[in-house]
């Protein structure tokens, strides 16, 4: 069976065949007809936002909460595609599964400097896994089924597909859609046995072994399999930085989130441990500042990554297994049968518990609770108050770098950050993506000044549509990571350091959400538990100590004798 119909309507009828429940974007002239045929497709919820950065960020935020991809839609070319850079440069840092569409000039005006005109294929290919732009409308299906492969496929990422003008407006005869069964492989690879039956051996030998859990974990929801083998071994596990979610906080083998940033209990594992499990993750940046400053260099490392590549990238590994990280997991433990554990290794792991129980109550106990407000003093409020089921996304920034690991994670999928893109401006429009996907979840975004002065605008998208999460605004009223290095490095010689911002909690009522302002610690948790029960879009201005500052990258000023 053939149907005509416009390359808009074609573009939207292959959406709806990738069941696409969410369209971020912003409306424009470019894809007009694209619009109209949302119109008509009710099963689609168009979320209209007003900057294309912070629809990607909300696409972003929805595709890692939900594990389908998340759709943004630049409705206009030039402009309001050159506003998806950012946003799309984070999630292909995260490695989120994000389908942007973007509206383009129409082809028989290329090259003639024609209104808004920008090489859009160029500029958008470094920061996607793959970029196109259609050529005519009777492809625009079969582009559109490309672009949710790819962005899906291991291992996952941001595309970009524009559609030129007069592609969008043309008319076609187009077959029934395919679903996504016949072109989309649904498996994953398992580890070979022999290369299962050394990593085993070698755990069971191993002194001082540790797993280290990573998005390979987080994102596939593999903790029952990574718990159950660590259960196996009766070892600790470690998470990377930005997914202390991938195992549930409670679990008494769970030590945190390692590396630089990490705490001091779980860090001190993977620079001790002399077997190292990598579960599904790179080794990368934030978990190593690729230095053996950070990892024992004399472990040797089992590397168990969908990514073949990822193998052995940045640290020499003794067994590399390219295999999906819960299917490994369950492979290891099922070799371990028959095999002895020694005794040195159950020491390792009691002196461990130990340590864990101490940190988490030293964290408490030393929590600052005095005026101002400390961020301590703060995440413990917050820790003490939250809800179990809660999912807390976070920007970049010092205050929500300390607080990465200071909150509790009790559920997988329950920590969103911008990982290695270090983006501020992320977290609330994030927040409002990863909501849609999970509604009956409370939704908690820990922002600094400076990044919600960013984004305040989607607070209008936020009520319009009902997404009600939770904004803390940490109001130090400065940028506190540069202003602690100027401090710490540049003999406190200020400049572009401090921020001013208007009463967060005003502008939340202006806009129709809930406002609260904290300006004492004791404020903190009756705004919070009143901030879930509202029924809005919720916003918490809370006053932290403007003195309160960490310098964590020290390392970039080494150059300096700091």
């Amino acid at each position: 069976m053939t149907k005509q119909m416009s390359g808009g309507q074609a573009a939207v009828e292959a959406l709806k065949t990738e069941d696409t429940e969410f369209v971020y974007g912003l409306i424009g002239s470019a894809t007009m007809e694209m619009f109209d045929a949302l119109y008509d497709a009710p099963e689609i919820k168009f979320i209209g936002v007003h900057d294309e950065r912070t629809g990607t960020h909300m696409a972003d935020g929805y595709a890692r909460a939900s594990g389908k991809a998340g759709v943004v839609l630049a409705g206009q070319n030039g402009p309001g595609v050159t506003n998806l850079v950012t946003g799309l440069a984070q999630a292909k840092a995260a490695y989120s599964p994000v389908v942007s569409i973007g509206g383009a000039l129409a082809t028989g005006h290329v090259y003639r400097d024609a209104f808004q005109e920008v090489d859009q294929q160029s500029l958008l290919t470094p920061v996607t896994k793959k970029t196109w732009t259609a050529p005519s409308t009777d492809r625009v299906p079969e582009l559109v089924r490309e672009a949710f492969r790819t962005s899906l496929s291991p291992r996952r990422g941001p595309v970009q597909l524009n559609l030129p003008r007069d592609v969008l407006a043309g008319q076609a005869e187009f077959e029934t859609m395919q679903q996504p069964a016949a072109y989309r492989n649904e498996t994953v690879p398992a580890g070979q046995a022999d290369q299962i039956g050394r990593a085993a051996k070698l755990l069971m030998d191993a002194a001082s072994p540790v797993i280290i859990a990573g998005g390979g974990i987080k994102y596939t929801e593999g903790h029952e399999q990574a718990l159950a083998l660590a259960e196996a071994l009766n070892c600790p596990v470690v998470t990377s930085p930005g997914h202390g979610d991938a195992i549930p906080f409670g679990h008494p083998l769970n030590a945190g989130q390692m590396g630089p940033r990490g705490n001091a209990v779980a860090s001190r594992l993977v620079k001790e441990a002399d077997v190292i499990l990598a579960l599904g993750t790179r080794l990368g940046f934030n978990s190593t500042f690729y230095t053996y400053d950070n990892i024992n260099k004399d472990a040797k490392i089992i590397q168990v990554e969908l990514e073949p590549t990822a193998i052995g990238r940045f640290f020499p590994v003794e067994i590399g297994i390219w295999a999906d990280a819960p299917t490994a997991a369950m492979q290891l433990r099922d070799a371990l049968s028959g095999l002895k554990q020694r005794g040195e290794a159950e020491a390792w792991t009691k002196v461990f518990k130990e340590e864990r129980s101490a940190f988490l109550a030293k964290r408490d106990s030393e929590a600052i609770l005095t005026h101002p407000t400390q961020p301590s003093g703060l995440f413990k409020a917050l820790r003490d108050v939250l809800p179990k089921e809660a999912a807390i996304t976070m920007d970049a920034g010092t205050l929500c770098l300390q607080a990465t690991d200071a909150m509790n994670y009790w559920s997988p999928k329950s920590l969103f950050t911008p990982l290695d893109f270090g983006l501020v401006g992320f977290s609330f429009a994030c927040g409002l993506g990863v909501k849609c996907a999970v509604p009956d979840r409370p939704v908690v975004s820990l922002m600094g000044d400076g990044g919600f002065g960013m984004t305040l605008s989607e607070l209008s998208t936020a009520v319009d549509h009902g997404i009600n999460t939770v904004t803390v605004v940490m109001n130090n009223q400065c940028w506190g990571a540069e202003k602690a290095y100027q401090r710490d490095f540049f003999n406190g010689r200020y400049i572009g350091a401090d921020v001013s911002s208007p009463p967060f909690d005003k502008i939340a009522e202006l806009y129709g959400a809930k406002g609260y302002r904290a300006d004492r610690l004791e404020d903190v948790a009756p705004a919070i538990e009143d901030a879930l029960q509202c029924g809005k879009p919720a916003v918490i201005d809370v006053a932290v100590d403007p003195n309160a500052l960490y310098s964590f990258r020290r390392d970039s000023f080494k150059h300096r004798g700091g």
